[in-house]
């Protein structure tokens, strides 16, 4: 189901709990509101609707990739960027990094490690800033 877009500072500045088995409603929410928000939206945590919970949805290509307790096992080449998101106004320099090893769990609790590089890896690293508690 689509979710309003969580804009309270205090919420979204609170590092996220793990995710567990009682959160896969929230899941498919994520899922459903980033579809919703195709046009203007390449990425979301689950403190965006309103779910204090470590699980990210980015766009990977024309592919949905819905990642629990994904956490970066390895970054490199740091590269400076401005971004934007839909909880927050206007845009924020940051500093992100071309290539990062990333370990999650899908939605059956599997584990997976994935290198990603480019806007794939930016978006991703953006996201899990949001479970961590850092507003960009």
């Amino acid at each position: 189901m689509k979710k309003p877009i969580i804009r309270d500072t205090f919420f979204l500045s609170q590092p996220s709990s793990p995710a567990a088995s009682e959160d896969l409603d929230a899941v498919k929410d994520l899922y459903d509101t980033l579809d919703s928000h195709r046009d203007d939206c390449v990425g979301m945590a689950a403190n965006m609707i309103g779910v204090s919970r470590r699980i990210i949805a980015v766009r990977d290509g024309d592919d949905i990739l819905v990642m629990l307790n994904p956490e970066i096992m390895k970054a490199a080449g740091p590269y400076k960027t401005s971004e934007g998101c839909l909880s927050l106004d206007g845009q924020r320099e940051t500093t992100r990094y071309r290539s990062i090893k990333v370990k999650w769990q899908d939605g059956l609790f599997r584990p997976k490690i994935r290198t990603f590089t480019g806007y794939t890896a930016q978006i991703i690293q953006h996201e899990i800033d949001h479970i961590n508690g850092v507003l960009i």
